[in-house]
């Protein structure tokens, strides 16, 4: 599978229109990918009598932290291949487009190597640790990777919903008065 450096290679007449179906396609990708690992999560408890936690519970931490790594992946391919279409636009498109890159400019994302290490996330290691001693010591790396399973669909939200308002508004213009 080649690899995507922009989304103006579909199709389409209109730049604008293509660059949109293509980022709205990679936000269903990522949370396609987000819910996929939350459904393998919930799926973990009809293993529970057969497992024992110290298996199990790994496995579950695992899970979230492959499918959050996944929708970060994908959300940096999106910022690039955004950047680089917008780079091709002229004024008035990128002027359209623009909601959408305010939402990379707006929640950016750390790299993975930095979203894995505790220290570089003190309130995530906080959170997770409380939780842990709460609950069982064992679901602090549970805890831990889905508050990076949060911030993906907390970012992938807002991806959403200015792509949405960019669509009503290329309609809008679209449509005869």
């Amino acid at each position: 599978m080649t690899k995507e450096k922009d989304y103006l290679n579909a199709p389409f007449n209109d730049a604008v229109a293509a660059i949109i179906k293509g980022i709205d396609r990679d936000v269903e990708r990522g949370e396609d990918a987000l819910m996929l690992g939350l459904g393998i999560v919930m799926l973990s408890s009809t293993f529970a009598p057969v497992a024992p936690p110290h298996l199990l519970l790994p496995l579950v931490a695992l899970t979230f932290a492959l499918s959050a790594s996944f929708a970060r992946k994908n959300y940096h391919s999106m910022q690039r291949k955004l950047l680089e279409s917008m780079a091709q636009l002229e004024g008035h498109d990128k002027i359209i487009l623009h909601p959408i890159a305010a939402v990379f400019a707006d929640y950016p994302m750390d790299s993975l190597a930095e979203s894995f290490n505790p220290l570089k996330n003190p309130k995530r290691t906080w959170k997770s640790a409380l939780g842990g001693i709460l609950i069982n010591p064992l679901w602090m790396p549970i805890f831990y990777v889905m508050g990076m399973q949060i911030t993906e669909e907390k970012n992938l939200g807002a991806l959403n919903r200015a792509i949405m308002g960019v669509e009503r508004k290329v309609s809008a213009l679209s449509s005869p008065v």
